[in-house]
């Protein structure tokens, strides 16, 4: 059976002939949308900030904590994810020494993303350097292993009985963002050659538990490989954002991998609108079927005040959310030209759940950063 969305464009009142730009004046604009920036929408122009709100208790209320502090320690595929539902889990760990055995995420797809650190990868495809800002795309069932050369902290994005793809990038063509040749595949070169042999154990996540296989030989052996799967590496300064001198783009346009239920989307510095009637910063909008997740890696982030490298912001859907009023008075004046914030966004169609890491590093009075000062 076909469905298909009731659609009937109107317009009422007092309202611009172009979403984020020309707003009447002393107005501001709320985007109601479906299917995350994809399906139909509406404009509705307000009186007041939509997010002036004076209060806000319950679960649905925006969360911020610091990701960075809640890393643990040298355990990719165990203890508690911050964020989680049944098919995404994000998690975060670090690693300062060469991992003394080998992990297998047999519940999915691994992507990676470098918030700190530098090193090298050994995988069953071979071996690929890493550095900060680096995803790396681990597929399903692959065995790997890393060597820091740097303190590392990486993000984990789970896909949990599922796969990463490339999204669709229809008239922008397939070189849109990042050409495909810039995702680069590991080696079986010299160093892979040189690892070192002897006993090694195999730590497996099956259902989130940890099975380990023992072998009296380094099973990272391979001799060589071909097919079309293989982990993938991309950093982020390979990626060119999508912009609109004339238009503020919704996140959607900045996808990188998507997922079953979910997409990762990557903001990475851009120059800002430079239309004089361009909203300059991301419009209010209430993104009713998809709860948002950020972490931000780098840079100052202009939408957004007190919240460092290392941090994430989580915004479940149902509420009506956007710029804080200092980064929108700001964006109003149109004193800056560039950003320079890298940040990597999942939004994910079906609701997470807030783990125990995340808590116990919460800042409890984010979502009173909407007042007015």
């Amino acid at each position: 059976m076909t469905r298909n969305w009731i659609e009937f464009p109107r317009v009422e009142g007092h309202t611009s002939r172009q979403a984020h730009a020309d707003l009447p004046e002393g107005t501001y604009e709320r985007e109601i949308g479906r299917d995350g920036f994809f399906g139909p929408a509406a404009h509705v122009y307000h009186r007041h900030p939509p997010t002036g709100w004076t209060s806000f208790e319950g679960p649905m209320k925006p969360r911020a904590f610091d990701a960075k502090a809640a890393a643990r320690s040298g355990a990719p595929l165990e203890g508690a994810p911050l964020l989680t539902n049944a098919h995404c889990a994000i998690a975060i760990w670090s690693c300062n020494q060469a991992m003394p055995h080998l992990v297998r995420d047999a519940d999915g797809d691994l992507l990676l993303f470098v918030h700190q650190g530098a090193g090298e990868l050994f995988c069953d495809f071979g071996h690929m350097p890493y550095r900060d800002g680096d995803y790396i795309l681990l597929p399903r069932g692959t065995m790997w292993r890393l060597e820091p050369s740097q303190p590392t902290t990486a993000l984990q994005i789970e896909a949990r009985n599922g796969g990463f793809k490339l999204p669709d990038r229809g008239m922008l063509g397939p070189h849109a963002q990042f050409d495909p040749a810039a995702l680069e595949t590991p080696a079986l070169d010299e160093k892979f050659a040189g690892q070192r042999d002897g006993e090694w154990a195999v730590r497996v996540k099956r259902r989130d538990q940890i099975s380990v296989i023992t072998y009296p030989f380094n099973p990272l052996d391979a001799v060589g490989w071909k097919g079309n799967l293989a982990p993938v590496k991309l950093n982020w300064r390979d990626i060119r954002p999508v912009m609109s001198h004339r238009y503020h783009l919704p996140p959607s346009v900045h996808a990188t991998f998507v997922a079953d239920r979910f997409v990762v989307c990557t903001f990475v510095p851009r120059p800002i609108e430079s239309d004089p009637g361009a909203l300059k910063v991301p419009f209010f909008h209430s993104n009713d079927d998809f709860d948002e997740v950020i972490f931000y890696h780098a840079g100052d982030f202009f939408s957004r005040d007190n919240i460092r490298p290392g941090m994430v912001t989580f915004h479940p859907s149902g509420f009506t959310h956007g710029p804080h009023p200092k980064a929108f008075a700001a964006g109003a004046k149109a004193a800056k030209t560039m950003t320079d914030e890298v940040a990597v966004m999942v939004d994910a169609r079906d609701a997470l759940d807030m783990g125990a890491p995340a808590k116990a590093h919460e800042d409890s009075g984010y979502a009173d950063s909407w007042k007015p000062k």
